[in-house]
């Protein structure tokens, strides 16, 4: 059964009060609040198994090493990796983007080219474009249609013996868009060699997520947006893949032998898992990964599309209200702007002195804001613990600031 108020029940942070009013948190993209059993968790480390892990011969250094990689072993079951050594922590998917983007630079040359999308986070570009200053590839960019639809006409002309990397994201953080990933990893496998990157930053939250169906070689997430805490992450990458690959930290940890004269590299997971870990966050990060699994993967989903098709369906009736993405297959996110209003940051504002927590800006999508000649969007984003009368009174809060600002 799925209890709303129970679920409010493991999030103490939801009863506090902001600007003297209860709090409605809408910010979720940006990051979700934890549930009591993670932090407890993270509690737990601290004061009763702190120690460093994998070097220990000790009672406690064994201890957390036990509890870190069964974290990791849930983490694997949670994507549903091949192996337990495909996943690979880290402090999250901006790192696990620019890991593979280091890793791969001797896969490129001068005019190999790179794929992305007009859709990505900036931490789905900034890597990309690094890479091509440092081998002479190029970029190119599958655009989108008014309604932030991937065009996708353009990744077939795009594809060729010529691509050696196509990078997207499952969902956009800015709109909520989710792209049709099974359709472009098949285009890519059948027109080319190139390594496919999937950014699941905002789609491990919302989707049950099965890496071995999708076929991708890579698949990064944050673990913070998804009730863990921050500073933890997880990059997949194909076995074959990652072990012809070569490292990107150096260090403790990542070796087998190390002298003056050369160093060989320490099998997978640990060759790329250079220096102490972010123990407690890993461990926690599991432990989020059985909150989710609690509440269930179905009950998730069905929950956050209702609230996102009832949140849409009442913001559509303020006059002037304009949500972006509209017409699109969306997840998790309403974006929107009212005419008229010239800084959606006034509006988040004024929200805020309501105690409800809105994200506003170009949200580190920028290309997107030029597409629609826009400076920002106002973003509500949802998690399994945000209600309909929250969606009420962010709608009400809308209202408001459409009055006073108008």
């Amino acid at each position: 059964m799925f209890d709303i108020q129970e679920i409010r029940s493991q999030f103490s942070i939801l009863d506090r009060e902001v600007n003297g009013k209860p709090l409605v948190y809408l910010d979720n993209a940006a990051t979700s609040q934890k549930p009591n059993s993670v932090l407890e968790v993270c509690q737990a480390y601290y004061t009763e198994l702190n120690a460093n892990v994998h070097r220990g011969i000790h009672t406690l250094s064994q201890l957390a090493t036990e509890e870190m990689e069964l974290s990791r072993r849930k983490i694997q079951k949670f994507i549903n990796a091949e192996h337990d050594f495909e996943v690979i922590f880290t402090k999250g998917t901006t790192e696990g983007l620019n890991l593979i983007a280091y890793i791969l630079t001797q896969k490129l040359q001068k005019d190999d080219e790179i794929i992305i999308s007009y859709l990505e986070h900036h931490s789905n570009i900034v890597p990309w474009q690094m890479l091509c200053e440092r081998t002479g590839a190029r970029l190119r960019v599958i655009p989108i249609d008014e309604n932030g639809v991937l065009q996708l006409d353009y990744l077939d002309q795009y594809l060729s013996e010529k691509t050696k990397v196509v990078s997207v994201n499952q969902v956009s953080n800015a709109l909520g868009i989710v792209n049709p990933i099974e359709e472009i990893i098949a285009k890519t496998r059948k027109n080319s060699d190139a390594y496919i990157v999937i950014d699941g930053a905002q789609s491990a939250p919302h989707f049950n997520i099965d890496v071995q169906k999708m076929d991708c070689d890579f698949f990064v997430f944050s673990g913070h947006k998804m009730y863990a805490p921050m500073g933890t992450g997880i990059l997949y990458g194909k076995r074959e893949i990652l072990e012809a690959l070569p490292p990107f930290h150096g260090g403790g940890e990542m070796i087998a032998t190390c002298s003056f004269e050369g160093t060989t590299y320490a099998g997978l997971p640990f060759k790329y898992e250079a220096g102490t870990p972010n123990v407690g966050g890993n461990i926690a990060l599991g432990a989020a990964v059985d909150f989710m699994n609690r509440v269930g993967h179905e009950n998730i989903q069905n929950h956050e599309n209702a609230l996102l098709e009832y949140a849409q369906r009442q913001l559509l009736e303020i006059e002037g209200l304009k949500v972006y993405g509209e017409k699109a297959k969306r997840t998790g996110v309403v974006s929107f702007n009212l005419e008229g209003v010239g800084i959606a940051s006034d509006v988040g504002m004024i929200l805020d002195k309501m105690g409800i927590a809105v994200r506003t800006g170009h949200h580190c999508t920028q290309p997107i804001m030029n597409f629609f000649n826009i400076a920002g969007t106002v973003r509500a984003s949802f998690a399994v613990y945000n209600t309909f009368e929250e969606i009420d009174r962010l709608v009400e809060g809308v209202k408001k600031a459409q009055r006073m600002l108008g």
